[in-house]
């Protein structure tokens, strides 16, 4: 039996079947994810190599946040498995190999484009590393950001072509109901970045300029091997799936020229995206170094859940919104009732952590990031940063699952446009923010008992990165308030998310509270100190859900008793 069946005998909240799976993969790669942060900000701390790391990875990401993930699932997946469910998978075949044909072909022409305009890709993008050659000049600065980010975008962008190429894989994989291997792929991405890091570490001892360039190439170079080993994993199993594969460049295939429609909305939503995220680079980059790093170490952090608990199950649900059947209101009314238990079983995992975060995001910090070079005034801003954008995570996760209906529907043009106005609201915000907040050091935002002896170091980090954190989480609101409106207006009747928050938040503060109070407590390291209060407010939060009979709680315990139960037999 799976999650959903035991969903719909009870009639109870609960998401796909699919979405454990999606999941279990994801926390894998995300769990490797942090090693890999912690590995990097040990060696390097916020400053100079993790701000020209955070561009190296974000620069060339537009190929993926145009042609990535998203994008091929709400333009290819419903088309593919629609066909799939009809019966015609020699036609979904040709689909797969034709939108595979002109995706390897844009990505080789824009890899191409990617390495030699890199310098003018930086040089735009981050227009506050140009100081830098002059600082090194006069002996005030140590590193040309500048310079080594272009060296380092030049070996992201065919990385990045490698991952989009991976995300094909993942919507064949997906609607074949295969979801463990294509959320489970990054990881060989993330293993090969915390060994070339690891390898180079050992073999440059010193900590001088020289240092920090072999570190930020070998991070770049590692995940252009990870990238390749990405797509390579996936492939063996697409292959199998589709009865081989006949790559072309034919639009003639039955759907492909409906997949094409599909994409380019979805491009221009990601486009704005990637704008925004862009926009948020560029205005760090006129802030303290350290900015664009904090930012980046922080979202690291925020994005886990939305990954585990809203990716997880909206990427699950797409394939299945996709093959309802029956007339339109038959159609909106299923997909209003499934995505109504969906946000429910997100809810119930999402609220708790958005609590967490809130109160245990310090020691979070800590334990992922504390070592090395990543001290004291590192830990605070970089929590302060992450509470920032966690005021918007519940928000946001909903959204992921709310933009899946959307694309289910065949609407990819309403999302998008949604997107477009939340990262107008999300930047200007964002610039108020931090112009205000850039002014305030981490010395002056928190109580001198709370400081510690930072040896100075919280005068150098200022919050403007917290602005842009802020501008975020507001983006995240807005967003959700318009999908729901948007969606009521198709007579796809999904109400706010509000009852399944209500229900769980209260819980989990109460829940919080004895682990928040004794956190301080905790003895040892860091990384001790900032895991037993989690591991805590977590066994709490769980078996008080299943004392008060939380029939989210009840649904998990019986998947994951006949999920053992069937593996047994």
């Amino acid at each position: 039996m799976t999650l959903a069946e035991s969903a719909r005998r009870e009639s109870v909240p609960a998401a796909s079947s699919g979405a454990p799976r999606v999941a279990a993969g994801i926390a894998v790669s995300r769990v490797l994810g942090l090693a890999r942060e912690a590995v990097i900000a040990g060696v390097a701390g916020v400053g100079a190599l993790t701000d020209v790391l955070a561009v190296a990875f974000r620069a060339p990401n537009i190929l993926q946040n145009l042609l990535g993930d998203q994008a091929l699932s709400a333009s290819f997946i419903p088309v593919y498995s629609r066909l799939l469910a009809e019966g015609r998978r020699r036609e979904a075949g040709a689909v797969a190999g034709a939108i595979f044909g002109l995706l390897f072909a844009a990505m080789a022409a824009l890899s191409l484009l990617g390495v030699l305009l890199a310098p003018v890709i930086v040089r735009v993008v981050v227009a506050g590393f140009a100081a830098d050659a002059e600082a090194v000049a006069a002996g005030t600065a140590a590193i040309d950001r500048l310079e080594l980010a272009t060296t380092a975008v030049r070996i992201c962008v065919p990385m990045s072509a490698a991952i989009t190429l991976s995300a094909w894989c993942l919507g064949i994989l997906n609607s074949h109901r295969r979801f463990l291997l294509p959320y489970l792929a990054p990881s060989f991405w993330n293993a090969s970045v915390i060994a070339a890091v690891l390898f180079v570490a050992m073999r440059t001892a010193s900590v001088d300029a020289d240092r920090v360039e072999a570190l930020a190439l070998a991070v770049c170079w590692g995940g252009l091997a990870g990238g390749l080993l990405q797509f390579g994993v996936q492939l063996p199993l697409v292959l199998r799936v589709t009865d081989g594969l006949r790559p072309s460049l034919s639009l003639r295939a039955p759907g492909v020229r409906k997949t094409l429609s599909n994409l380019g909305p979805v491009i221009a939503a990601r486009g704005a995206g990637s704008l925004g995220a862009y926009a948020d680079l560029f205005l760090a980059s006129l802030l303290v170094v350290g900015a664009n790093a904090a930012l980046g170490f922080g979202q690291r952090l925020y994005l886990l859940p939305i990954s585990l608990f809203g990716v997880s199950v909206a990427a699950a649900e797409l394939p299945e919104l996709s093959r309802l059947s029956g007339g339109p209101q038959e159609r909106s009314a299923t997909a209003a009732a499934r995505t109504m238990r969906s946000l429910s079983a997100m809810s119930f995992l999402v609220a708790p952590t958005f609590v967490g975060y809130l109160a245990l995001g310090f020691g979070i910090v800590g334990a992922v990031y504390r070592r090395g070079e990543f001290g004291s005034a590192d830990n605070w801003l970089v929590y302060l940063v992450l509470a920032a954008y966690s005021l918007g995570l519940l928000a946001s996760s909903a959204s992921r699952l709310l933009q899946s209906v959307f694309f289910s529907l065949g609407d990819t043009r309403s999302p998008a446009l949604i997107v477009v106005i939340r990262i107008a609201v999300a930047a200007g915000v964002g610039f108020v923010l931090m112009t205000f907040l850039d002014r305030l050091s981490v010395a002056d935002a928190l109580p001198s008992a709370w400081l510690g002896d930072m040896a100075g170091a919280e005068q150098t980090l200022r919050l403007g990165a917290v602005g842009l954190a802020l501008g975020s989480a507001v983006g995240s609101w807005f967003e959700l308030t318009r999908l729901l409106g948007r969606l009521r207006s198709r007579d796809v009747q999904v109400r706010s998310p509000w009852r399944a928050w209500r229900r769980h938040l209260p819980l989990a503060i109460c829940c919080l509270a004895p682990w928040a109070a004794t956190q301080t407590l905790v003895p040892g390291p860091p990384w001790i100190a900032g895991t037993v209060p989690v591991i805590g407010f977590a066994v709490t939060y769980l078996l008080a859900a299943h004392l008060l009979k939380v029939p989210e709680a009840g649904l998990l315990l019986r998947w994951l008793v006949e999920t053992r139960r069937r593996r047994a037999t």
